[in-house]
């Protein structure tokens, strides 16, 4: 997190850090919170936020809830900034509604994914939008068709199991852009930047994402959306689920072509952070939010971060794991 805001030198400048272990300041005092209760927590969120007076704002880590409610409250009062990193039921309560039907404020949570309404016409959407982009992108499939046939006579098409709503299992389709057979292995191994597996057509089609069109085909028929959270690969989820166990959250809704973790996200971005990019989206769903990420996806599409793959370590390290 910290280097997140480093790497906004014009907008953060980071004085100082503050490690926080067992519900104390220092490693070998972590049995102070047990020993002393709740008094210890409250005196330590006065001792840290007493520090932070002196600097414009705090980031607040992903630390005990306890601390950190205590925490919020010291800085609170003390008029402090504070960027704070939420937790998964921070994300699912920020969506809430508000009751006034008590003479005490009530957050009420439906936690119910999509209305019947909102799936009808998140459904006519993608039938409307997919069924013209595949008129309209034709001359493009069928150039991109020819120069992977012509380039190795392999097959156009790549398929690969994904995780859909409800755990739903489906064919995802992508134009080939590595070699024939690259994960004969049966090994998923990420690709690298520059990854030899990669065709040169493949890599042109990778750059500008041409490789991801034929999801249009899977959009059509159902097995997708246009906007929703990514699907990943059935193993993947299986080894993200044991864990994150909320990673199943993310099967509320259809996966997507794009979404509110390929927008705010980076393609390296770790599986916690997109779990809460896609809470986020599903929580907060609208026709108009879909509308905002596909006109922000079509803005950041060629550029490099959003295509460029993990790097030769952690493409090892995935691998190994």
């Amino acid at each position: 997190l910290a280097a997140k805001f480093i790497s906004r030198p014009d907008r953060y400048v980071l004085c100082g850090s503050e490690k926080v272990e067992g519900g104390s300041t220092a490693p070998e005092a972590a049995g102070v919170t047990a020993a002393y209760g709740r008094a210890s927590t409250v005196c330590m969120a006065e001792g840290l936020a007493k520090k932070c007076e002196a600097y414009d704002g705090v980031i607040i880590g992903d630390i005990s809830s306890e601390l950190r409610n205590d925490l919020l409250k010291q800085c609170f009062v003390r008029k402090i900034r504070t960027y704070t990193l939420p937790k998964i039921t921070d994300v699912i309560l920020k969506s809430s509604e508000t009751l006034h039907i008590f003479d005490s404020p009530v957050f009420l949570n439906r936690n119910h994914g999509l209305t019947a309404e909102q799936a009808s016409v998140k459904r006519c959407m993608d039938i409307v939008l997919s069924g013209l982009a595949l008129i309209i992108l034709s001359p493009v499939f069928l150039i991109t068709a020819l120069a992977i046939k012509i380039e190795d006579g392999g097959p156009v098409f790549f398929k690969q199991d994904r995780c859909t709503i409800y755990g739903r299992v489906f064919s995802i389709l992508k134009f080939r852009s590595m070699i024939v057979g690259a994960e004969k292995a049966g090994v998923s191994v990420p690709a690298m930047e520059k990854d030899p597996r990669i065709t040169k057509v493949g890599a042109f089609i990778r750059a500008t994402r041409i490789d991801e069109l034929p999801q249009l085909i899977n959009i059509l028929k159902g097995d997708m959306s246009i906007v929703g959270p990514r699907p990943e690969r059935v193993e993947h989820v299986e080894k993200y689920s044991a864990e994150i166990p909320e990673f199943s959250y993310r099967l509320m809704v259809k996966g997507g072509l794009t979404g509110y973790a390929q927008v705010y996200g980076k393609y390296n971005t770790t599986a916690y952070d997109k779990l809460k990019l896609d809470l986020m989206y599903i929580q907060n769903y609208s026709f108009l939010l879909d509308m905002e990420l596909i006109l922000k996806t079509i803005k950041i599409v060629l550029t490099k971060d959003s295509t460029e793959g993990f790097d030769e370590k952690a493409s090892e390290e995935m691998g190994r794991k």
